[in-house]
């Protein structure tokens, strides 16, 4: 892991008001204000971000950065030169604390104050901490910074046994790439499966034989009760059933809390996050949220509002409120698609699994190429598709339009699924 670039408080010097103001430099404010100035958007505008970086790429984090194969600056969204060159101001390592609606104004950690004319919401999550005894010990990390895998790094130098806790797509990322560096890695889930919460059985035990194929230890319905340590460090981790796991380090991927404490403390309606239209508006008076932090009404889950944690649908809400500010009306309607990569596996998922009541597996999983298709009353909602990228790109078809397509073609990977495709 190369040395961290040199740590600025500000790229620019500071407006007391800006026509839009952007809190959070990941994948939806930077996205934000790419798309504002795409929309020909003339008025100022200004991104705070809590990390002293540029924006950049956070899905390499437990991948190709922590295994040192991607430098952070190709891991960048744009040049430093870009947001000079198109007069966006970057205002880094500070953090917003209040937002006064009344006064269209945020208030930073120092203590100054800066106004607004519309406001964007992008502070996408705080990783879920543990809440055991020694969960606080040194050698316990979460994975969401750059700092936090530079952290990492320097530690793994030293550390053989790692214990990951938490089998969702950061916890099994992680676990392959730590393979893949020769460390002994055992993986912690509470459920009964990993990947319980975004796919179905058939996937999540692929993944569970594929991670143990390449010599991962799964520990599954396993809970944690503490953290053992010694000499102040972390040494091991103890589950519910009195098993010890050795650990040099543990990392815990356990989900993320949006962070969005001064929107509901300003009277923002907050649930899972804070809450939104379809143009991704607030309950607050010109002020937006997009990314991880913002439950947002879709057309292809099952709930009223849910909250996603994908580029994809940060980078599409962000485009959706450029184009609001600018003048238009769309609404926020993308289908979602989410990607995990884990040893010589490309997991492509698109659309929404939830509420299936049935499943069709395409291929063979022995193959390690296969696709599982979900319905909901007959209907195309999901797919997921390992190492088949043409399932991915036809089968995104069938779940805008909700397709109906016999079970034994669907199954079929001899049928191309766009010959499935519902007439017009």
């Amino acid at each position: 892991m190369e040395a961290s670039d040199p740590e600025r408080k500000v790229l620019t010097t500071w407006n007391s008001r800006y026509d839009v103001l952007i809190v959070g430099t990941g994948h939806g404010g930077a996205n934000a204000a790419i798309a504002l100035r795409q929309q020909k958007f003339a008025g100022s505008i200004g991104m705070i971000g809590d990390e002293p970086h540029l924006p950049y790429e956070r899905p390499p984090l437990s991948k190709d950065y922590l295994s040192g194969r991607k430098t952070f600056e190709r891991m960048l969204l744009r040049p430093e030169t870009f947001w000079s060159s198109t007069g966006i101001d970057l205002h880094l390592g500070q953090r917003v604390v209040q937002v006064d609606p009344g006064l269209h104004r945020v208030v930073l950690d120092d203590g100054s104050a800066v106004g607004f004319g519309q406001l964007i919401w992008a502070t996408g999550g705080q990783p879920r901490h543990l809440n055991c005894e020694g969960a606080d010990l040194p050698g316990v990390h979460y994975i969401r910074t750059r700092a936090d895998v530079d952290r990492l790094a320097l530690e793994l130098l030293e550390a053989q046994r790692v214990v990951v806790i938490g089998g969702g797509y950061i916890g099994l990322e992680s676990a392959a790439t730590l393979r893949k560096l020769g460390k002994q890695v055992t993986v912690v889930e509470a459920l009964d499966r990993v990947l319980a919460r975004v796919a179905g059985e058939a996937l999540s035990r692929f993944y569970e034989r594929s991670h143990a194929a390449e010599g991962v230890e799964l520990k599954l319905s396993a809970g944690v009760t503490r953290i053992e340590g010694r000499g102040g460090r972390v040494t091991g981790v103890r589950l519910a059933d009195g098993t010890l796991l050795p650990a040099d380090l543990v990392i815990v991927g356990i989900g993320i809390i949006a962070q969005v404490e001064p929107l509901r403390t300003a009277g923002a309606a907050v649930s899972n996050g804070v809450e939104v239209d379809g143009q991704c508006r607030t309950t607050l008076p010109d002020v937006f949220a997009v990314g991880d932090c913002a439950a947002h009404p879709n057309a292809f889950a099952a709930h009223p509002l849910i909250r996603l944690e994908s580029i994809q649908n940060a980078t599409d809400q962000a485009i959706t409120v450029a184009k609001v500010i600018a003048g238009h009306s769309p609404s926020y309607d993308s289908v979602p698609w989410f990607w995990s990569e884990q040893y010589d596996l490309r997991l492509q998922t698109v659309g929404l699994s939830h509420g299936h009541d049935d499943v069709v597996l395409r291929g063979s999983p022995d193959a390690r190429s296969f696709s599982v298709i979900y319905l909901k009353q007959g209907r195309v909602i999901a797919l997921d598709c390992v190492n088949m990228p043409r399932d991915f790109t036809q089968g995104r078809h069938l779940v805008l339009h909700r397709a109906r397509a016999p079970v034994a073609q669907l199954g079929d990977p001899e049928v191309a699924l766009k010959s499935l495709y519902p007439s017009s």
